[in-house]
């Protein structure tokens, strides 16, 4: 369901009708769904936005939670929406607070019976105990897809094309860089970034120059790279969504995120009435089930034996606890 600005208005201005939650302990109804709202800067088919959505569409059809969702929020009316929400009763507030992080955290002290699940770079603070946080570690399924490109590149030359260089983009691009290297020491990275979480044609044009400079593979952490791809005839590597049903040809691999970990944790502490001020990052791990490498499809037998061999060999390692993917938040760097 989707709830305008003015819908939300029209049910706050009926708030006082709504019960009162006396605390974060009483959050939950016991035979009841979680009255949930999700606030979105993006198109919900933005890759990153599109698994939380999903995932809370599964949780609604669980009966788990009630759902509704405003998206492209600007940056400007976030705070407003989170307390329109909050006055319409909303039990538990998700959404990202990248751009947004002291009004987030303050419309959070303003609702202390309110849970706060919100995206964020930052870690959880004590004076705001309601207030989580988590974000999209999926540094083990990146680094198998660079496992996987390393060996599928000809040229010994990658472009990756990213949106800003922030923490959340950063870690995966080194971890996929990482993973490049160990079947492929010698490969040459172009990185750019283009400074939009969603412009499809900005990333196209950024990744048709990394092309022209002798890319054989590109990295779409932004939609509108495996366009370029397609387009030029090279492979890409997908990240946070499957999109090689959209390009069957192109995209060889793809690192998913898979938000319902997170948000079923959140539930559950909910629901025993233990929700508080957490870092939900680690279910975004491998281990917890946070993320996966696609299956290869199209590129089934076309990835060489041996390399795969090590893929999997690797995945179980990092499942394990065996091997731990470094978490590399530094800004990454053309070679």
């Amino acid at each position: 369901m989707r709830l305008s600005r003015r819908k939300i208005l029209q049910i706050t201005g009926s708030a006082a009708s709504l019960p009162v939650l006396g605390s974060l302990a009483g959050l939950a109804r016991a035979e009841g769904a979680i009255k949930t709202a999700a606030i979105y800067t993006v198109p919900v088919e933005q890759q990153w936005v599109s698994r939380i959505h999903k995932a809370a569409l599964a949780a609604k059809e669980r009966g788990d939670i009630e759902y509704t969702f405003s998206e492209k929020v600007a940056n400007t009316d976030y705070e407003r929406v989170m307390r329109e929400y909050c006055e319409a009763g909303h039990q538990l507030i998700v959404g990202e607070a990248f751009a947004v992080e002291d009004a987030a955290r303050a419309v959070a002290k303003d609702y202390p019976d309110r849970a706060f699940l919100i995206g964020s770079s930052f870690k959880p603070d004590a004076a705001v105990p309601n207030f989580a946080v988590f974000d999209n570690y999926i540094q083990d399924a990146s680094y198998l897809t660079g496992m996987i490109a390393g060996a599928m590149t000809q040229k010994n030359n990658i472009g990756m094309v990213g949106g800003y260089p922030i923490p959340e983009v950063n870690r995966l691009m080194n971890a996929f860089m990482a993973g490049v290297k160990e079947t492929k020491p010698d490969v040459k990275f172009q990185v750019a970034f283009i400074g939009s979480w969603f412009d499809p044609p900005k990333a196209k044009e950024t990744a048709f120059a990394q092309v022209d400079a002798g890319a054989d593979i590109l990295y779409a952490e932004r939609f509108g790279v495996s366009d370029a791809a397609k387009e030029r005839k090279i492979l890409a590597i997908g990240n946070v969504i499957d999109t090689q049903a959209d390009y069957p040809e192109t995209v060889v691999a793809s690192a998913l995120w898979h938000f319902e970990p997170t948000l079923d944790a959140a539930i559950k502490a909910i629901k025993d009435k233990a929700f508080k001020a957490d870092d939900y990052g680690q279910y975004s791990f491998m281990k917890h089930g946070g993320c996966s490498l696609a299956p290869l499809g199209t590129f089934e037998g076309k990835v060489p034996a041996d390399v795969m061999t090590k893929v999997k060999a690797r995945e179980g390692e990092i499942k394990s606890g065996a091997v731990t993917v470094t978490i590399d938040d530094s800004e990454p760097k053309s070679s």
